[in-house]
């Protein structure tokens, strides 16, 4: 097995499963443009988060990390008329393509970019009575990832689900001595997860066009 492997399957799943769609591909073009970090998600990750929205039936979704809105797009789209998507981004070059990008999609009437740190913003967030969210999209800086926990449990209700994305780190999440802060926020994810009984969660590792990689799916109970 090889990434020139996996990044095939990937292909062919998304041949047959993603049909190209222009509103991403514009984003996509945009975001390379700008000269923004490729580590969007891959297509069919990202039709697996609009299915999970779907499935949920959110009508509200919190993302930590907008990079640019190539997620939010996904995401915004698995939400009704009325629904509201909140996208928490620290770069402010990220977050003009992004607003570009969901304008150009014709979702700037559903979701926003809110520019900033997330753990200065969220606190606006709470004070302006936002949410709860439906489902929360945590796909950020790593090594503020429990600190992002704590908040999406502040800010979810029971029922809702908590999605975090690149917790395997290439297999060192099992590392303990790691001095890489990615994997020691990761770490402490999961860490946070075991001991609250308000929710119940698993983790998938995958491979794909993106390489070795993971993800967390947590559900909030009563």
């Amino acid at each position: 097995m090889s990434q020139e492997q996996w990044t095939e399957v990937d292909r062919y799943f998304t041949d047959h499963l993603v049909p190209s769609d222009g509103a991403l591909d514009a984003a996509l073009a945009a975001s390379d443009a700008a000269g923004l970090s490729p580590i969007n998600v891959a297509p069919n990750q990202g039709k697996l988060l609009h299915l999970l929205a779907r499935i949920q039936g959110a009508r509200s979704v919190l993302e930590f990390g907008t990079l640019g809105g190539y997620s939010t797009i996904w995401l915004a789209r698995a939400l009704p008329a009325d629904g509201r998507l909140v996208s928490l981004e620290a770069d402010p070059q990220a977050a003009d393509v992004a607003r570009a990008n969901l304008a150009r999609a014709g979702l700037d009437k559903i979701a926003e970019v809110r520019t900033g740190a997330a753990l200065d913003t969220l606190p606006l967030l709470e004070a302006e009575r936002v949410g709860p969210f439906d489902l929360v999209f945590i796909d950020a800086d790593k090594p503020n990832n429990p600190h992002y926990l704590e908040w999406a449990l502040k800010l979810t209700r029971p029922g809702s689900v908590i999605i975090v994305d690149n917790v395997v780190r290439n297999g060192e999440v099992v590392d303990p001595d790691s001095q890489d802060p990615r994997v020691q926020g990761t770490r402490a994810l999961f860490e946070l997860i075991a001991e609250r009984p308000q929710l119940s969660a698993t983790a998938l590792q995958t491979v794909g066009s993106k390489g070795y990689d993971g993800f967390v799916i947590a559900h909030v109970l009563g």
